[in-house]
């Protein structure tokens, strides 16, 4: 089996592979023919030269307190039904994680199918992008604010959504920047994202927006999808409520992605939402200095650590390290010896992601001591946990 960056050659039979592991029947994207910048495509093929597992590097950046932070974010693993089990997928892993690095990727956040093949890569699941079904006449109901306006979207107000969107999750942690090439090549037509995009002004200044799409009929199974509501002022996720609220007599169903802890989110009816789908994601780091000293802490926490760090696939972060945080930054320097504390790089993930805690970590495995307690690792998951918006 040989591993390498799929070439423009390669398209047709990375598509046809995609098609025949997820079930695409969807009409084949102009994107999947061409060079599309801001991804590496990687490719592994048998003796006799045939494609036989694929996977994408999306060269995404996150905001993690402030501050972008470089990832290569994996999509579209996928490996034929004769090769599986004979480590494709790993092999592509590899190479995708050593070109990540050489790239200068920082932290890797990718959805699975199934967990236990990227387990054993050193990713650990660090979250839920969950997707809800409310009942439109629930939705909070008022009289429209008058320093308020509401208006639908033109191509013009695209940039104004962008910079809402970074306002609202540059301070998180994982949120994707939706800035770069990547995107810059998928926002080039200009176009409107959805069936439609709802905009909340105060002054002329944009401070909510959601995007939507109507769906089919008007009946008791007719669905409203949201595909995002955000606002940076409480008046104007009222508004976006009321909005949403005035489909009930044509949708009685509204779907959403909740945003935990946001504007939008304190006016829903959350205690009466269904489940109608959840995507677990993990995340990973893929250089773990870059990983602390690229991203954003919060400026009360304070402190060193000494721990030893194992890293099967990524030698380069496997050795025994100093994490020193302190005035909103942080750094994590080599240093030579042992140490009482030994992560292994799925317990990282775990707390650089604010997942969970040190004990938890060393409950689970990834982390042992030597006579002293675990708590002082808590100061790498400092900052919260982590969370995606973006399906990829």
């Amino acid at each position: 089996m040989r591993v390498r960056e799929l070439d423009l050659a390669d398209l047709d039979a990375a598509w046809d592979l995609g098609r025949l592991a997820f079930g695409n029947t969807s009409e084949r994207a102009a994107s999947t023919r061409i060079v599309v910048p801001g991804m590496t495509r990687w490719g592994a093929f048998d003796d006799a030269g045939r494609l036989v597992g694929k996977a994408v590097d999306l060269h995404h950046d996150q905001w993690w307190s402030g501050r972008a932070v470089p990832a290569a974010d994996v999509a579209g693993v996928a490996v034929a039904p004769e090769a599986r089990g004979r480590g494709v997928a790993r092999a592509m892993l590899i190479a995708l994680l050593r070109g990540a690095h050489v790239r200068g990727a920082a932290v890797s956040a990718l959805y699975p199918t199934v967990a236990a093949p990227y387990r054993a890569c050193g990713w650990e699941a660090a979250g839920v992008l969950r997707t809800v079904n409310l009942a439109t006449s629930a939705l909070p109901r008022h009289r429209p604010a008058a320093h308020l306006s509401v208006r639908a979207a033109t191509p013009a107000d695209l940039p104004a959504v962008t910079d809402l969107y970074e306002r609202v999750a540059r301070h998180r942690n994982g949120m994707l920047t939706r800035r770069g090439e990547l995107f810059d090549f998928f926002a080039a037509d200009g176009g409107l994202p959805g069936d439609g995009l709802t905009l909340v002004e105060a002054d002329g200044e944009l401070v909510g927006y959601a995007t939507w799409q109507r769906g089919r009929g008007y009946g008791a199974d007719s669905v409203l999808t949201v595909d995002e509501a955000l606002a940076t002022t409480a008046e104007a996720a009222r508004e976006l409520a009321g909005v949403l609220a005035s489909w009930a007599s044509v949708a009685p169903t509204v779907r959403l992605c909740p945003l935990d802890g946001d504007a939008v989110s304190t006016y829903l009816p959350l205690e009466s939402a269904r489940e109608h789908e959840r995507d677990l994601w993990m995340h990973r780091p893929v250089d773990v200095a870059r990983a602390v000293s690229a991203r954003g802490w919060p400026v009360h926490a304070r402190g060193v650590v000494d721990f030893h760090l194992s890293d099967p696939l990524a030698e380069w972060n496997t050795g025994t390290w100093r994490l020193a945080v302190a005035d909103g930054a942080a750094e994590l320097t080599r240093i030579g010896g042992e140490a009482d504390l030994r992560l292994h790089v799925r317990g990282f993930a775990l707390l650089y992601a604010g997942a969970a805690r040190a004990r938890s970590v060393a409950q689970a495995g990834l982390l042992h001591t030597t006579g002293v307690a675990p708590d002082a690792l808590d100061l790498l998951g400092a900052g919260g946990p982590a969370q995606l918006l973006d399906y990829f």
